[in-house]
C-alpha cells in the first residue's frame, strides 16, 4: 500500500465497507495514456481528423459557409477521439481497487463512480495477465454486450494495471478459498 491514495478516494473506500470489514489492500492503477480502447480510438482520429480538416478547407475554397461547417461536427469528433488518451488518464486517477477480509472492490471512476462488489463466490476463476516487471492485470470477471451494429463485444472486469499482479491474484485465491472452504 505504498500509494498515496486521495482523499477523495479513501472517503469513497469508507462509505462502502461495511461495519467491522478490514481493508487488507488497496491500490490505484498506474496511470497510463494509452489503453487498448484509447489507442485504438487515437490511432483512427488522427486520418479521420486529418479528412475532416482537408474537407473543410476544400469546402471552404468553394465560398460555401454552410458547405464548410458541415464538417463541424467530424472535426470535434476527431478532436474527441484524438483527446481518448488524456481521458483514460484521468479515468486511472479516480480508480482505486480495493480487497477486504470479506470481499474484492473495484471503484471506476470518470465522470460517473461505477462500484463493483466480488464476494469469495465470485472469485473462482480469477487469473492474471503479467507483463516482464511482475506488473498487469487480474481477472475478475467479464462484461458482454452487443454493440449498436449487434458484434458481441467483452471487456474484462478486475485489477487492471497494478504493480504486483501474481501477489494480488494470491490475495483474491486465498479469499475465494475462504469463502468456499466452510470458514464462516
Amino acid at each position: 500500500m505504498n500509494n498515496r491514495i486521495p482523499y477523495k478516494l479513501e472517503e469513497r473506500i469508507q462509505r462502502e465497507l461495511e461495519p467491522r470489514e478490514r481493508v487488507e489492500w488497496k491500490e490505484m492503477p498506474t496511470p497510463h495514456y494509452f489503453s487498448g480502447t484509447s489507442t485504438g480510438a487515437f490511432l483512427f482520429a488522427i486520418p479521420w481528423t486529418a479528412f475532416a480538416l482537408f474537407w473543410m478547407f476544400g469546402a471552404s475554397q468553394s465560398g460555401s459557409i454552410a458547405f464548410t461547417s458541415f464538417g463541424i461536427p467530424f472535426v470535434l469528433i476527431g478532436i474527441g477521439m484524438l483527446s481518448s488518451p488524456i481521458w483514460t488518464y484521468r479515468k486511472s486517477l479516480n480508480t482505486i481497487y480495493v480487497i477486504t477480509d470479506r470481499r474484492a472492490i473495484t471503484f471506476d471512476g470518470g465522470r460517473s463512480l461505477t462500484i463493483r462488489s466480488y464476494e469469495p463466490e465470485r472469485l473462482q476463476n480469477v487469473f492474471r495477465k503479467e507483463r516482464k516487471d511482475g506488473s498487469g492485470d487480474v481477472i475478475i470477471a467479464h462484461k458482454e454486450w452487443r454493440d449498436s451494429d449487434g458484434d458481441k463485444q467483452r471487456e474484462e472486469l478486475g485489477f487492471i494495471r497494478i504493480k504486483d499482479a501474481k501477489k494480488v491474484e494470491l490475495i483474491l485465491k486465498n479469499l475465494a478459498e475462504q469463502g468456499s472452504g466452510g470458514n464462516g
